[in-house]
């Protein structure tokens, strides 16, 4: 089968690997029409993609997204794929991609009664132990021995065919097509492909797979006081409108936050921002943002900023544009160290936390969310 695969920075291929087997316990997912149309760009035998594991199923992808994680790889990695094998898959670089998928069922392994064939799924992509102290208390997503579908080995959506673990795959709804989000999009594209398809169509524009996106976000406001209760003069604080900062504006929204500030040196993401629900948006490079937040507040600033933008600019915007006792919750990725007021947190009492990616928990309540009309992710 064909597969795009990383092999170092600036340098992804589409190569032909051997198709993974369906094991006990496992689902079988064949890619529906993306790989079809492409042509092959390099060619590599492999015989280490068999699904020998229990647990698997085999899946057909059917839309994948490219986030701004897998750009950072092309353009900077290897950092999240491995150059020694992986502690659970045994893998190494190349690895295929893709990590943000839907897809079909095509197959189910043995003693597999929960999925199957031909139903509509997605699938969280965390790579997990299940054995460590974290994994023990329930929190699969900080495992000692992390790993990621896309990144990690153990094959990715961008592939004809996806064989993984039953407990990873999670039913969608009726409601819910496998092209939610991968329809020509009104806003800024969010994704691009950093290698070239002959005969294709250009696929930036799309948003495909928002699943696993949207849960990002929703993990990141369920960090935050807001999860627990909104209160009637709360005010949200989003540095950066990008895929994460756009989704959190809309999971924000559905919670019930009726002032929401919005911050992007982009105009087109600003426009996007003022789409999606932000009542506020400003362009960092011409207001001070940390004056006019307090400008709206009685009590000093927001009560939760999340920092979206990932430079040092829009954490200390963050930081300082929330109040005293309030919270700012980092969920942009970095790729340096960053530096902090840390007498403006300790006088004012604030509360810094972090978010990564997910938990099925997560997962579970976009889908519901999106199933019940909560928020629409059809317009993203």
């Amino acid at each position: 089968m064909r597969a795009v695969r990383f092999h170092g920075a600036r340098d992804i291929r589409i190569d032909e690997i051997e198709e993974p087997s369906c094991g006990v316990n496992q689902a079988k997912v064949r890619s529906k029409t993306f790989l079809e149309s492409l042509s092959v760009m390099s060619l590599e035998s492999r015989d280490r993609l068999h699904s020998s594991a229990n647990n698997i199923s085999k899946i057909r992808p059917a839309f994948v997204g490219i986030c701004g994680s897998d750009l950072y790889e092309y353009l900077s990695g290897p950092s999240a794929v491995p150059t020694s094998p992986h502690p659970l898959t045994g893998e190494k670089l190349p690895t295929t991609l893709g990590h943000e998928f839907s897809g079909t069922i095509e197959e189910v392994g043995e003693d597999v009664i929960d999925f199957k064939v031909g139903e509509k799924v997605t699938v969280m992509p965390n790579l997990y132990d299940g054995t460590c102290v974290r994994c023990m208390l329930g929190k699969l997503h900080q495992c000692r021995s992390l790993g990621f579908i896309g990144y990690s080995g153990n094959a990715g959506g961008l592939s004809d065919h996806i064989v993984v673990r039953k407990e990873q795959v999670i039913r969608l709804p009726d409601s819910i097509p496998l092209d939610i989000g991968g329809k020509p999009s009104k806003v800024p594209r969010l994704s691009t492909m950093p290698f070239k398809i002959r005969g294709e169509k250009s696929l930036t524009g799309h948003n495909p797979a928002l699943v696993e996106p949207l849960a990002v976000a929703w993990h990141a406001v369920s960090q935050s006081p807001l999860q627990e209760k909104v209160e009637e003069n709360d005010i949200a604080l989003v540095i950066g409108a990008g895929p994460i900062g756009l989704a959190i504006v809309q999971v924000l929204k559905s919670k019930g936050v009726k002032t929401i500030i919005a911050t992007d040196i982009s105009r087109k993401r600003r426009e996007s921002a003022d789409s999606f629900g932000a009542t506020l948006v400003l362009d960092p490079t011409e207001v001070d943002v940390v004056s006019q937040v307090r400008g709206l507040t009685t009590d000093g600033g927001a009560s939760v900023a999340f920092e979206c933008s990932g430079v040092q600019s829009g954490l200390d915007s963050a930081i300082s544009g929330t109040r005293p006792c309030g919270t700012t919750v980092i969920v942009s990725k970095w790729g340096k160290r960053a530096t902090i007021d840390v007498f403006d947190v300790m006088l004012h009492e604030k509360h810094l936390v972090g978010a990564v990616v997910y938990e099925r928990k997560d997962f579970e309540a976009v889908i519901d969310a999106i199933d019940s009309g909560m928020f629409d992710a059809f317009r993203a």
